[in-house]
Formats: C-alpha cells, structure tokens, sequence
C-alpha cells in the first residue's frame, strides 16, 4: 500500500510551476497572427492543438504543428500526438507554427485579415431612402416622438475620469462575460463617437475585430481577438490568463 501511495503521489506526477514554456505561435494562413501562450511541458501534443484550434479556426484534422528555435530554424514537425509536449524539448521563445492543410479552411484565401476580399452588400442612396424598416426612418420617429431626444449629446470628455486608471498593458476582465485580456489602446475614438474608449485584445478569439474598426486601425492583435469598449466595461487588475488544462492537471 505504502508503495502504490508513493506511486499515485510521487514527484513524477507533480507538474511544478517551472515545468511550463512561454512560446511563440505563428500561422500558415494568418501571416498577421502572431501570440504567446505558455504551456505545460506535461500536456499532449494533442491537448496542444485543441488550444490552439479555440485560438485560430483550424481544426484538429488539418493541424500540422512544427517546432522552430529562436534563430527560426526548423527543429521537427510534431507527429506523435499523444506524446507530452516536452518531448519534443521545446525551449523558451520557440516558435510553434500552426499548418493548415485544408484547403477549404476557414483560415483559407486570406479573408480573415484582409476584408477586402469579402464581397459587400451595397445600396443605393435612392433605394435605401424609400425603404421604411431602416434605422434612419426608425430615428426620425423617436425623434419626431421625444424630440427631447436629440438634446441628449454625449461630450468629448465623456468617462474621462474612467480612464485615469487604465493604461495600456493593463491586465483586465470584461463585463458582461468575465473575457479576460490585454489592454492596448485609451483614448479618443472619433469615428466611434465621442467620449473615451479602451481596446482590448481578448485571451481568447471572442472579439470581433483584429484592432481596425471602420477602416480605422487602433492596435494590432490576431482576428477575432479585438474589441473596442466604454471604459466602465473594463476592469484592470490581476487577471491571468484562464487556462483550461489547469483544472485537468488538479484532478490527476
């Protein structure tokens, strides 16, 4: 008994908190993507690529990841799945890119950073005038409705004294919702109204932009990470990043 005690509970199943890597992710398709993450040196390969299939779109299936060192040369492609990451002895500040082999792949043509190769759908002036379910003509009756409405400006210095608190860099948790991130910008968004506004760069792909918002660009981050908020939904202070497999590693 003392002996399978000493198994279940010996140091080869103790994950230490320097048992971990800070690395790189670059993407086959994304030639804007760029992250850190940090892992466990005891995860799967495979545990690894679930992740990163949350962060980019690329499926299982189609992932191909291969190992770089910090002079971008190409150490392996790593196959064996099932093994643990450490493994494949990755150091910190490698590089892990992420192949995408599909060739139907959403991540594919390079519409996911350049919006220009979606096609739009465009109306006319004239057309959309005579239309009576728009939010112009929705406008115009609350306006003629309350017409107090239109008196209710929102100023240039509108939660200014919100910011005062917030800097880029920040760690911070956003409400509703309790995403987690970066924050990287505070100011003034002219083309998104008056007052200040604070980007975030989420920790997960739960955003809606990569940093440009009407044609605007306000800070870099990978697609679908991006939000641009009132400071009041913004709260900066000491929130790491979730990780997932931490629970998993608990319950060993």
């Amino acid at each position: 008994m003392e002996a399978l005690k000493a198994y279940v509970e010996g140091p080869s199943l103790q994950v230490h908190t320097d048992e971990t890597v800070l690395l790189h992710i670059s993407h086959s398709n994304l030639k804007h993507y760029r992250n850190q993450l940090r892992f466990s040196l005891h995860i799967t390969v495979d545990n690894v690529k679930e992740k990163l299939s949350r962060q980019c779109g690329t499926t299982l299936d189609s992932m191909v990841l291969q190992l770089y060192d910090d002079n971008n040369t190409k150490i392996c492609d790593l196959v064996e799945v099932s093994r643990p990451l450490g493994f494949y002895s990755p150091l910190e500040g490698y590089r892990l890119h992420i192949v995408d082999l599909d060739p139907t792949s959403v991540t594919a043509g390079g519409w996911l950073e350049d919006t220009s190769l979606v096609e739009k759908y465009t109306i006319s002036d004239e057309a959309y005038n005579k239309r009576d379910d728009t939010f112009k003509k929705f406008k115009q009756k609350c306006l003629a409705e309350v017409p107090e409405m239109s008196s209710h400006k929102i100023t240039d210095n509108y939660m200014e004294d919100l910011v005062a608190g917030i800097h880029v860099g920040d760690r911070c948790e956003v409400n509703p919702g309790s995403k987690r991130g970066t924050v990287m910008f505070v100011g003034r968004a002219e083309l998104l109204g008056p007052g200040f506004w604070v980007g975030v760069q989420y920790d997960e792909p739960v955003g809606k932009h990569d940093g440009i918002v009407k044609g605007h660009r306000y800070f870099n981050c990978p697609p679908a990470h991006g939000s641009m908020l009132r400071p009041d939904k913004v709260k900066v202070g000491d929130f790491p990043e979730v990780d997932p497999f931490e629970a998993e590693l608990d319950e060993i």
